[in-house]
């Protein structure tokens, strides 16, 4: 995985926030490489909790996209989960030793914070809300707090109700898209806006030389 931009950034934005989508497009567009190869998403979790499932959901529905081109790992089909985690990130580290990943995992958090999606910098700690020890995953992190911690977690986010992590994965997913259209918007708008000078500059040019002559 390649070095992230050198400045540090922690947003937090709940689902059902007015204009979640735009503002969640607007930090993916400020923040990921969306006009590089190298950039992919590792959606970590499992089916088989209700409440690990938002990395798997938001996979499933990126990589059903036409419209969004990036390499997806972790779907619902073939999920990123604990007991292959590091077999895949190894794969990746041998296919595309420069990848700038972005690692999308659901957890567990205050009362107050259920709902909240997490986006900074840095690695995802998988397994860490239920005790486990896995890799880091991760140049950008996208967190979902499913659920309260400090007690049991395991059970839960196994007893987590499914429809929150999918309206969160619903959110996520078009806001990655948004951005990702509105890369593409400003991409062509500043490609236009070059030709444009350049002709302009060509006419008058152009007309200098007429006037030359």
């Amino acid at each position: 995985m390649r070095n992230t931009f050198s400045s540090s950034y922690d947003y937090r934005i709940h689902y059902k926030e007015t204009g979640a989508v735009w503002k969640l497009s607007t930090l993916f567009l400020e923040h990921l490489p969306f006009g590089t190869h190298e950039l992919m998403f590792l959606c970590i979790g499992t089916d088989r909790s209700t409440g690990d499932a938002l990395g798997p959901l938001t996979g499933s529905h990126l990589s059903e996209s036409p419209l969004f081109p990036f390499p997806i790992v972790g779907t619902l089909e073939n999920p990123l989960h604990a007991l292959n985690l590091q077999q895949r990130l190894d794969e990746v580290k041998r296919s595309n030793p420069a990848a700038f990943i972005v690692a999308i995992d659901a957890c567990l958090g205050k009362s107050d914070s259920v709902g909240q999606l997490l986006f900074h910098k840095g690695p995802i700690l998988p397994g860490k809300a239920v005790g486990k020890e896995l890799p880091p995953v991760g140049d950008i992190s996208v967190k979902g707090i499913v659920n309260i911690a400090g007690f049991m977690e395991h059970a839960v986010l196994q007893s987590t109700r499914l429809h929150l992590p999918f309206e969160m994965s619903r959110i996520l997913t078009r806001s990655l898209q948004l951005a990702f259209s509105r890369y593409q918007s400003k991409h062509v708008n500043n490609r236009h806006n070059d030709t444009d000078n350049s002709n302009a500059w060509n006419q008058i040019r152009n007309t200098h030389l007429r006037q030359s002559n």
